[in-house]
């Protein structure tokens, strides 16, 4: 299948187009939500970059990587949910999901978080993507998940996230 999409590089775009992607999730507790936060994003291995919330499309012909190999400080783009509560002994979670079609073809992320457990956002997250893909009329050829829960002791965090980098 060959797909006619403009060329867009960074001279055009004003942007560089990421050419790998990585899942990443992390819990932690913190004595403040912005802590909790911060933390989280360590346990999640994306907290010593500064995070460039994107929307939801993965681009054509991207690599999974098994970790973000980003340098401290630099710029990074993700799509990424996160919760933070106060409710002790509550269980919270967040998930992403990709859905991806052909490498050729762009893909879609979803992210989703909440009350619930690990396996409940998992799945909630890969509903979305299915769905977003019916709504494209783009065939689905495989999905990938992460997902974390986490039981809140104080004030806790969970963040889920698809790092996308070049």
């Amino acid at each position: 299948m060959e797909l006619n999409y403009p060329i867009v590089d960074e001279v055009t775009s004003g942007f560089f187009i990421p050419t790998k992607f990585t899942l990443v999730a992390g819990s932690a507790e913190g004595k403040t939500k912005l802590t909790a936060f911060d933390k989280a994003l360590l346990s999640a291995g994306v907290g010593n970059m500064n995070l460039l919330k994107v929307s939801s499309i993965l681009p054509p012909g991207v690599d999974y990587q098994p970790k973000a190999l980003v340098q401290p400080g630099a710029p990074l783009l993700i799509a990424y949910s996160f919760v933070i509560s106060d409710q002790i002994g509550g269980l919270i979670s967040a998930a992403v999901a990709v859905g991806i079609s052909f490498k050729e073809e762009y893909g879609v992320i979803m992210e989703f978080s909440g009350a619930c457990s690990k396996e409940e956002a998992e799945r909630v997250a890969l509903e979305m993507v299915k769905e977003a893909f019916e709504a494209r009329n783009m065939p689905l050829n495989e999905i990938l998940v992460k997902g974390i829960d986490h039981k809140v002791e104080r004030i806790g965090c969970v963040f889920a996230g698809v790092p996308l980098w070049s």
